[in-house]
Formats: structure tokens, C-alpha cells, sequence
């Protein structure tokens, strides 16, 4: 869900490019947004983001998927799926640029800036971390874990 849709009920014309996004960022990780579980991420686009941050993009990649002849076109992937979901409408694509990004590879990408809803824990910054799997719900009920600032 686009952050300004879940923070303020507004719709807009890129609602559907957050959401291309975040799908994108799950085919390459093999791993769904929401039951993203890793020890010092909030969720899915958070790892991502850390990980592109320190050029370790390629660790995302699912590993069913084998590893590509061209790593270039898994990183186009992961930068068009991060582009997609930027916080700031203005900084997302058009649906009419992911599509021509995606059919041709030699068209440059943006850099992406910090993408919606990755505040929080920095899994680079921070070696503390109390949230294991095993505290975290995998079924439908939701739990609250209360943690100090």
C-alpha cells in the first residue's frame, strides 16, 4: 500500500507503481513484503534499501532463481522495484517508464533515494537486536512485541 494511501487515505495515479514495486522486490527476493522476517529490518523494502545502500544488492536475490548470466539485469531489477517505491510522489516513475525501463536495458536509471516505510532499525548500523523470528507471528494474528526507544 502507497505510504500516502495507508498514512492519509489519499489515491493517486501511482498508487499501482508502489505496489508494481514492492511485487518486483518480492520476485527477485523469493520473499513476500509482509512476512518479510529478518533480524534487524522492519520489512522487505528496508532490507532492500540497506543493502543497495552498501552495494550488496545481489544479496537479495532469490536463490531458486540460480545465478543470472547478467548480474547487471537482476541489479536493473532491484533499482527499477526501489525506484518504484520512493516516499515522495514525485520521485516515483510513471507506469509508462517502469514499462520502458524494464523493455530496454541500455535506457539509464535514477538513483534511488530512500524508499517509504524503511525507518527504524538499520541492519548495517546497528548490532543490538531483540526481535527473532520466533517472537514474530506467521499466521493471521497479529502481535505486538513493546520495545523501549
Amino acid at each position: 500500500m502507497s505510504p500516502e494511501y495507508a498514512m492519509e487515505g489519499l489515491f493517486s495515479i501511482k498508487f499501482d507503481v508502489f505496489s508494481f514495486g514492492v511485487l518486483l522486490l518480492e520476485i527477485v527476493t523469493g520473499k513476500k513484503n509482509t512476512g518479510f522476517y529478518n533480524s534487524a529490518s522492519l520489512n522487505l523494502l528496508a532490507y532492500a534499501w540497506e543493502l543497495w545502500r552498501y552495494d550488496r544488492s545481489l544479496e537479495l536475490m532469490d536463490p531458486t532463481i540460480g545465478y543470472p548470466s547478467s548480474t547487471s539485469i537482476m541489479l536493473r531489477f532491484i533499482n527499477i522495484g526501489l525506484l518504484c517505491v520512493q516516499e515522495s510522489l514525485s520521485d516515483r516513475p510513471t507506469m509508462s517508464n517502469v514499462v520502458s525501463w524494464l523493455s530496454n536495458e541500455h535506457v539509464p536509471l535514477p538513483t534511488p533515494k530512500q524508499p517509504a516505510f524503511t525507518t527504524g532499525r538499520n541492519m548495517m548500523d546497528t548490532n543490538t537486536s531483540n526481535i527473532s523470528a520466533e517472537n514474530c507471528s506467521i499466521n493471521n494474528i497479529t502481535v505486538s512485541i513493546m520495545e523501549a526507544r
